[in-house]
Order: structure tokens, then sequence, then C-alpha cells
């Protein structure tokens, strides 16, 4: 019989059962409905942690790959570690990823790190990820705004010390369910609204199946 496969889910978004999180749930669905064992974290929800405190533990003999940092990313990274495949979702704040994706993002890579000329990453072992990004920007926007070139530099060291990425990007999305309560007149509320009941549940069907093929 076939090892079941383990596979970890990361919400980056404070907003829990908006755009980000439902993305990343229906893609851990995907996982779970090819036999998959999951495991859900949201970052928001962890117990207090920093980005990567530049202590240099991990590249020190014995350390090699693991954090030495111990705090509410821990049980996330010794899960990924352990895992055959990464889903992780986060929206665009100020054309950037959320503080806690990037908290996440610098403890999970920099582990891998080695500075040495021979080799790049001490990773030996690599798992495919999802990338999810939400954004309330359409997708004409992304590289004219320099959205893509941000997420090229989120992606390439993920692909370099963790592994294979691919990308779901949910753009235009939906921020609110009532526009009516603030004075947001650069956004058309009955755009957003008719977009994210025709177009977000195919984001939510691309989510589920890429997750399927990826991990399958």
């Amino acid at each position: 019989m076939a090892e079941v496969k383990k596979i970890v889910a990361v919400n980056a978004s404070p907003r829990t059962g908006w755009n980000t999180d439902r993305l990343v749930r229906e893609a851990e669905k995907g996982a779970q409905d090819i036999g998959c064992e999951t495991h859900y974290f949201n970052l928001y929800k962890l117990e207090q942690y920093t980005g990567c405190r530049s202590c240099f533990g991990c590249m020190l003999e014995g350390h090699e790959g693991h954090c030495v940092v111990k705090d509410g990313l821990t049980p996330v990274l010794d899960a990924i570690r352990e895992s055959d495949g990464l889903i992780i979702g986060t929206p665009n704040y100020f054309s950037e990823p959320t503080a806690a994706f990037r908290a996440l993002f610098e403890r999970l890579v920099f582990q891998y790190l080695t500075y040495e000329r021979e080799r790049v990453s001490s990773s030996t072992r690599k798992i495919p990820v999802l990338f999810i990004m939400t954004s309330n920007a359409p997708l004409h926007y992304y590289d004219r705004a320099g959205y893509t070139e941000i997420i090229d530099r989120v992606c390439g060291p993920i692909e370099t010390h963790i592994g294979p990425v691919t990308r779901l990007i949910a753009s235009d999305t939906l921020q609110v369910n009532d526009y009516s309560r603030y004075k947001w007149t650069y956004f058309d509320a009955e755009h957003k609204k008719e977009r994210h009941e025709k177009v977000f549940p195919q984001d939510l069907l691309q989510a589920n199946e890429t997750a399927k093929r990826l991990f399958g």
C-alpha cells in the first residue's frame, strides 16, 4: 500500500473565511479528495512569533535546515519539513505579501541557505508548492504595478530551497460584503459582486484541481 502523502496548508491572511483562506481551504480539500493527509495553519492564530532573527543557528553543524528559534512558527516549520507538499496563500497588501507571510518566508527559506560556493542549499528533499495570491487589483495590473516581479522574488527562493512552485492568482476580488458602508469611490461595487459570484467559483475550482494534480 502506498504511503499517505502529508500536505501542509498555510493561510497567511488575517481574514478567516475570505478569499485567500477559502482558496487555501479548497486546495486543501482537493488534496484530501485524493487521499492526502492535511494539516492547516492560520498564521494569524498562532502563538507569538517573529521573522528571521539572523542568529545563524541554522548554519551551525547539527542544525542545518532547522531554524533553532522556538516560537509560534516552530510547529509550522516542522510540519513543512516533514510534508510531501505545501499550499500557501497570501493576499497582496501594499504590493507585497502580508507581514505574516514574510515572517514564515524568511524562517522557512533562510534555514536552508548555506553561504557555501559548493552548494546553495542544505535542503536534500524538494516538495511541490502551490502559491496562492489574491488582490483587489485586476490581473492586467500585475505587470504594470510590478506585482509579477514581486511574486517572482518570492517564488524564486522557494523554488531553490523548498521545491517547484505552481502559482495561482485570484485578482479583482471582493473585499467586503457591503461597499456602501465605505467611501470607496474607486471601486464599482456591482462589478465586484458580480465577479465574485461568477469568477471566484472558477478560482476555487482551479485551486482544488491544481492541488489534485500537484499532490496526486
